[in-house]
């Protein structure tokens, strides 16, 4: 039974290159062709959560071994991966629970996205992203852990960026990809750490090799997947993400932070409990952090106006109680909350565009008097505690003044020393030179001067742009006036000719069969 984890993990995936091979090269293309993408990556969502649901059934009776390993991936020294994935325990659940929430959400994207620009490239999107979070949850090692986290990430952006002609929709999502990446670089950071002091990144190995480590150690590989869940499932200070990811469509707002994404970061904790209850500090920070982010997401919403604002600062503020759980050690409950919590916000943020006409003529619940009096409080709700301006002035302002400071020194520096030439933009176009000459004027004193250098970098860069500049001037430029258009264009139907022989199959085949014989 533990073999049905493959076909859990490659049903979606084949879904998902099969669409994208045939939207790619035309053939899934308009309305027509909708019922085709949508029946294709239903079917494989649908036969994912069925397989899911027997795994479950199995582990449940007791009637899998625990682990499931297809062998070695890569081997170098001492590091060795193997593709291995997990078969029990509450990944198995997990991915159960995310299956079928995933099957209900493209079962609804069905009706929801029809006609819509880009329907096959959404469909595509949301298969891929299924394959990136079911490896997620049951890979057993970091590494496996790590590309699901990273696809996953991939996919929210293409999808927050979804319609991609708006710039706001675009620069929500790469805001949105690059605080992401903060918390990518403190994970491979973490598995790096793993691997120097324990020689493993598989995690029951891991989990059992930690204990004989210095508690310094342990510390900081325990802070550094910490700070990694901080980051994916909108912990403070990164919490402002999410408010931006909801440009995208409503279905993949609900399956990405409602039901799945959003929760890898709690379910990477759960994962490492044995890590993480080893170090007293970063217990104190799951506290810390949990409970902040609670109360900063409850006063933030009260002033949020629209729903799925209120549901993104409902969304948060439930997290950080799933991190304050485990923080306190209620691990358990920290898991059915998760479960329970994945469940409802799927329901509301599919029901959000519908929202407003269930609950119409339902009054507003006032605020307690003493929180409505703290003015202060209203205004900073409003402004969402300037986490965002505090951002842009804190990393965003300097790194943009680093990278002008940069470009001065590399321009006016470094150019100058290596004996660089000058740029071809403070020196007229050919096109306009040719020009000059024909009409008997020149505007330069020093015609033939097409770069100019110091240095032996300077001679060899100018004495091969006197030579580029040479045939341009007695091939390209002046055979236009007699037949080298004509030339030039029968020279690239030859061209291409050519290149259409090549490609075909059978020449392709024996090139791949050459180049197997050279190598071996």
């Amino acid at each position: 039974m533990d073999a049905l984890v493959l076909l859990i993990l490659l049903s979606p995936l084949c879904a998902a290159i099969l669409v994208g091979s045939g939207h790619l090269f035309g053939h899934l293309e308009g309305e027509e062709s909708e019922s085709i993408t949508s029946g294709c990556i239903v079917w494989a969502i649908t036969l994912s959560c069925l397989l899911s649901l027997v795994l479950l059934v199995a582990d449940m009776l007791g009637k899998n071994a625990g682990s499931f390993d297809l062998g070695r991936w890569l081997n170098s020294d001492t590091l060795m991966i193997r593709i291995n994935f997990i078969t029990t325990g509450f990944s198995v659940r997990l991915a159960a629970l995310f299956s079928v929430l995933l099957a209900i959400v493209i079962h609804f994207s069905t009706n929801y996205m029809h006609r819509e620009a880009g329907f096959h490239r959404f469909f595509f999107i949301l298969s891929l992203f299924s394959f990136a979070m079911l490896l997620l949850v049951l890979s057993g090692n970091a590494v496996g852990t790590l590309i699901g986290w990273e696809i996953a990430g991939l996919c929210s952006y293409l999808l927050i960026a979804y319609s991609y002609q708006r710039p706001i929709a675009v620069s929500n999502a790469t805001r949105v990809l690059v605080t992401n990446h903060i918390g990518d670089g403190c994970f491979i950071l973490g598995i790096g750490l793993s691997f120097a002091w324990t020689e493993t990144v598989n995690w029951n190995a891991l989990n059992i090799a930690l204990t004989e480590l210095p508690p310094s150690q342990i510390t900081g590989i325990a802070l550094c997947f910490t700070l990694a869940a901080f980051a994916k499932s909108a912990q403070l200070p990164f919490t402002p993400w999410l408010a931006r990811a909801m440009e995208g469509p409503t279905p993949s707002s609900a399956v990405f932070y409602g039901a799945v994404m959003i929760h890898a970061g709690i379910y990477l904790v759960c994962l490492l409990r044995p890590l993480i209850e080893l170090s007293f500090f970063v217990m104190c920070l799951l506290v810390a952090v949990g409970f902040l982010t609670a109360l900063y997401s409850f006063i933030v919403g009260l002033t949020q106006s629209d729903v799925k604002s209120s549901l993104v600062y409902a969304i948060s503020a439930q997290l950080g109680l799933m991190f304050l759980e485990c923080g306190l050690g209620f691990w358990q409950l920290a898991k059915w909350h998760i479960a329970a919590h994945a469940v409802v916000r799927t329901y509301q943020l599919l029901a959000a565009p519908n929202l407003m006409h269930a609950v119409h003529g339902n009054p507003i619940k006032p605020v307690s008097p003493k929180i409505a009096s703290l003015h202060w409080l209203y205004t900073a709700s409003l402004q969402r505690f300037w986490l965002d301006q505090i951002t842009d002035w804190a990393l965003v302002k300097p790194i943009r003044r680093l990278g002008h400071d940069l470009c001065y020194i590399d321009d006016q520096i470094v150019d100058r020393l290596m004996g660089m030439p000058n740029p071809a933009l403070h020196s007229v176009s050919s096109l306009a030179q040719l020009e000059e000459a024909k009409l008997g004027a020149r505007l330069d004193n020093s015609a033939d001067e097409f770069a100019q250098g110091s240095g032996f970098a300077g001679a060899l860069t100018e004495w091969t742009a006197r030579l580029l500049h040479w045939f341009e001037d007695h091939f390209v430029l002046q055979g236009v006036g007699t037949g080298g258009v004509r030339y030039g264009r029968e020279l690239g139907h030859f061209a291409n000719k050519i290149e259409y022989l090549i490609l075909k199959p059978r020449y392709l085949v024996l090139f791949v069969f050459i180049t197997l014989l050279v190598a071996f």
